[in-house]
């Protein structure tokens, strides 16, 4: 798979999984291209948590004004019509309280237990959490999206060893490879990229994973 087109497969699976109606939270970066290959007759509800209730497209460099509304990642952003803004406290409450249909998230680490790693290396400067603590425990389905690995590195461990965002709250893993769904019992790929075979994914792989019965090949477009 060419390097260019990993982020844009990935949005796009993401895109599948979201339903007509669903009040959804984006993280910064990969998360933030799921719009773009939404199926048309899909409408979600983009909630940002910094307090924004159907947060609209990102503007074009010419209609985005020096500039009063922001993302969560502090990029320039828009509001739906129709869409609204809310206080912090109203925001985190949302976020925390079970409103939020899906959350997309990307990783530094991830395992098989669904422990989430994703807001610090120690030794380097990061800006701090932000709301990713209080989405990863509130949201109905977690996903996250992510490239496999890093520098040819497993990202998805049998046991995260970076400071976790929080424990056994991933519900669902996607990257360029496959798509993990996360049990009880353990990882489960129920989707492969038809570029890719199982023995592939393993070798990428540290996390223990069984293979669904079911296994379906992963169809997008980008």
């Amino acid at each position: 798979m060419e390097k260019e087109q990993i982020k844009p497969f990935i949005a796009a699976r993401v895109a599948q999984e979201l339903k007509d109606g669903d009040v959804v939270n984006l993280g910064i970066g990969l998360p933030t291209l799921v719009p773009n290959y939404l199926n048309p007759a899909v409408k979600i509800i983009l909630q940002s948590e910094n307090g924004i209730i159907d947060a609209g497209p990102k503007p074009s460099p010419e209609t985005a004004e020096p500039y009063y509304v922001t993302d969560a990642g502090g990029k320039p952003s828009s509001v739906a019509l129709g869409g609204s803004f809310i206080d912090s406290n109203v925001s985190f409450t949302l976020m925390r309280g079970g409103h939020l249909d899906a959350t997309v998230l990307g990783a530094l680490q991830v395992d098989q237990e669904g422990n989430l790693a994703n807001w610090i290396i120690p030794g380097k400067k990061v800006p701090g959490m932000g709301g990713a603590m209080d989405l990863v425990v509130g949201a109905k389905k977690v996903i996250v999206a992510m490239e496999h690995t890093q520098g040819g590195a497993p990202k998805i461990l049998k046991k995260a060893t970076l400071p976790l965002t929080a424990t056994k709250c991933v519900t669902h893993i996607m990257t360029e490879m496959c798509v993990f769904e996360v049990t009880p019992s353990g990882l489960v790929m129920t989707e492969i990229n038809p570029e890719f075979t199982e023995d592939d994914v393993r070798k990428a792989t540290e996390a223990d994973f069984t293979v669904s019965s079911s296994l379906k090949k992963i169809s997008v477009q980008i």
